[in-house]
């Protein structure tokens, strides 16, 4: 990992974000990337006017003095920091300007969101994690050790999530991490027995591994829901980090199907990793 980019709000949750991050590049000895979204319109950037253009400047000295001062941290001495500041509150931008400067990892702080206003707003954290190609790490609180001893990683054992079940594993390689996997059984349409779960973990270790050694690591829940499932398993073995695949869709397919990875960010209070099928 030599890239961490931190979306920041200078909100509370933001602040737990980055000491996270922090965290992280020193274990990593990696480069942190802080990012202010500098909410201005389309029309006070491009005016002509002169007395707005004052304005405009104002307010860009203005964001860029506030966001130095709260950067201006003691846990980030010695850690190589660059900020960054776009003038366009466009969420999908994160993702954008992640790649651009080929960042490892987003780390996001999230209040979460419930009822009427996480269907038709959605947290901006969840935005960046529906359309972000490259790992999400979403934090509720300050996180005291990233050492992430014992990790939960959710998934149907479906062939889609070898792919991002090896890039989560390959990550939390470099520290002492026991991964367990988690597989949800639901009692409608989707229920399956015993006996065609496992052949689904067999295929699966098979082509991920080449051997069948971590059966013994997987968890087999019966909830109401994946979510419920997820989140429960995670507090019965004392995980310290939720990795989830997501397909980030969007649109109506995301409102009429939603993501299971962002309903379990928004609504954990673990740290959640999320990974692109």
């Amino acid at each position: 990992m030599k890239k961490i980019i931190i979306p920041i709000d200078f909100s509370e949750h933001s602040e737990y974000a980055l000491r996270t991050a922090a965290k992280l590049a020193k274990k990593y000895d990696a480069e942190l990337l802080a990012l202010h979204m500098l909410e201005m319109s389309d029309i006070v950037l491009t005016t002509s006017d002169g007395l707005q253009n004052q304005k405009t400047a104002f307010f860009l000295q203005l964001a860029e003095q506030k966001f130095k001062d709260f950067l201006d941290k003691d846990y980030l001495k010695d850690i190589k920091l660059t900020p960054i500041i776009k003038h366009f509150k466009v969420f999908s931008e994160v993702n954008d300007i992640a790649l651009k400067q080929e960042a490892d990892l987003i780390v996001m702080g999230s209040h979460g969101a419930s009822g009427l206003k996480e269907y038709f707003v959605g947290s901006n954290t969840e935005r960046v994690v529906r359309n972000a190609n490259i790992p999400v790490l979403v934090v509720k609180n300050n996180v005291s050790d990233v050492n992430f001893d014992v990790v939960t990683f959710a998934c149907d054992f479906s062939e889609e999530t070898i792919k991002p079940y090896l890039n989560a594993t390959k990550m939390l390689s470099k520290v002492d991490t026991k991964v367990y996997l988690v597989h949800v059984n639901l009692p409608n349409d989707r229920f399956m027995s015993t006996l065609e779960i496992e052949k689904k973990v067999v295929n699966f270790f098979t082509k991920a591994e080449g051997n069948l050694d971590k059966m013994k690591d997987v968890f087999y829940v019966a909830d109401y829901s994946v979510e419920e499932g997820i989140l429960n398993c995670a507090n019965k073995i004392g995980a310290d980090l939720i990795v989830m695949p997501t397909h980030g869709r969007k649109g109506l397919a995301h409102f009429f199907e939603g993501s299971i990875g962002e309903d379990v960010a928004n609504h954990s209070t673990l740290p959640v990793m999320t990974f692109k099928i």
